[in-house]
């Protein structure tokens, strides 16, 4: 069992990840983490998006979250990206490293990386 002083420093050292996926920003991040997502990988492009968004002081505009099937497992790990007044852009076959570019160049910079798009995949 730990102290009371214990767990309230495992609380104040992780109240910044938590709050990034609940916050209410104007961008939403969502990774598909059911079974398939999770067997392709999709843990370390979730953590990729949490730390990199945290890192970067984004929580503030930008929400990460998961959810279940997203329905293209084939593609997995896929990553969802909302924005508000724009269109869904959906990411697919993602990596950690794959997720920091998409932080930076998307998350920041508002120019989404179309070779990991959907659209640039060969259906």
């Amino acid at each position: 069992m730990k102290s009371v002083e214990e767990l309230m420093a495992i609380k104040a050292k992780m109240q910044d990840k938590v709050s990034v996926r609940t916050s209410s920003g104007e961008i939403r991040v969502v990774v598909g983490m059911a079974t398939c997502g999770i067997a392709a990988g999709a843990r370390p492009v979730l953590n990729a998006f949490v730390e990199g968004v945290s890192a970067e002081g984004l929580s503030d505009h930008v929400t990460v979250t998961q959810t279940g099937c997203i329905g293209i497992c084939q593609y997995e790990p896929v990553v969802e990206v909302f924005e508000k007044d724009k269109e869904k852009v959906t990411y697919v076959k993602m990596t950690a490293e794959k997720a920091k570019e998409v932080l930076e160049k998307h998350l920041k910079g508002g120019k989404p990386v179309t070779e990991y798009t959907i659209g640039a995949t060969k259906l």
